[in-house]
């Protein structure tokens, strides 16, 4: 595989692809120029709770810093692998989402991410530049030490069962995710750099609705955990830019030869263990 100038390797993903995949290019924080023809971007805020404590953290962080990068890649040999969010879609569409589903993003990370893929677009059609954009689902896995309320949330919730802390639920739990593990989001990353068609979008998830609840039970029942489960009115901001259920179509990365390793019960028991 021809070495990837990676953006961004020191986040969950970026660091376990990292891991999974060495002899690549991690290109310090603060380089914009990429070191191969090759690119592989993960830098991006992570949540979409900026609002109320940086409310340009979205945009310098999502879009500044792109365009930055992008001002070194007028190459036409130059290729890039945009790393985006199931966030784009935003709600109101119908499930399981394609990657030519209309997106109507709300909060400004996820709004944010949109624009980040729309100004990429616009830019590789003006420099004659290839694309790839990767949309992830929900990814979990041991070593997420950012894991919050606010941004992986399972994990976080996982964590409060191990100390048998109280663990809130929306919606009885009903709600629904794309769960991935992380070593298979990284083996479907790969793939898609390697054999996914230039220009295209790409939907990297497991294609599996999960209920947020039935996650939250096994992992109480697996570790013995005294935790209460509570059931609560999700708060009006969630309700404004978060999805109720969402779950993704990946028929194009089965189209690649992809097919994921860890089942949701692996990984709830890793994320146990």
């Amino acid at each position: 595989m021809i070495p990837l100038s990676i953006y961004g390797s020191t986040g969950f993903v970026g660091s376990n692809f990292n891991k999974r995949f060495p002899g690549h290019i991690c290109i310090p924080r603060d380089q914009r120029k990429p070191s191969s023809k090759t690119i592989l971007y993960f830098i991006s805020s992570v949540d979409n709770y900026h609002v109320y404590d940086d409310i340009t953290r979205d945009v310098e962080t999502n879009l500044s810093v792109l365009c930055q990068v992008l001002d070194y890649c007028r190459d036409s040999n130059i290729t890039f692998n945009f790393i985006s969010s199931w966030f784009v879609y935003g709600q109101g569409i119908e499930l399981p989402a394609i990657e030519s589903s209309p997106c109507s993003p709300t909060g400004f990370y996820s709004i944010t991410k949109k624009c980040a893929e729309d100004l990429l677009i616009s830019f590789c059609k003006t420099y004659d530049v290839n694309y790839r954009i990767l949309r992830l689902c929900n990814v979990l896995g041991k070593g997420d030490l950012g894991a919050s309320k606010k941004k992986n949330a399972i994990t976080w919730m996982i964590n409060r069962i191990k100390e048998n802390k109280q663990v809130d639920l929306y919606d009885q739990g009903t709600p629904v995710r794309d769960i991935m593990h992380i070593s298979d989001v990284c083996d479907a990353i790969s793939l898609v750099c390697k054999k996914g068609e230039y220009n295209e979008i790409y939907n990297i998830g497991s294609g599996i609705p999960t209920s947020i609840g039935s996650i939250v039970t096994q992992a109480r029942s697996l570790l013995s955990s005294t935790s209460k489960i509570n059931y609560v009115e999700a708060t009006e901001f969630h309700k404004i830019v978060q999805n109720k259920d969402f779950w993704m179509n990946i028929d194009k990365l089965r189209d690649l030869g992809f097919t994921p390793k860890y089942s949701i019960n692996s990984i709830i028991s890793e994320l146990c263990s």
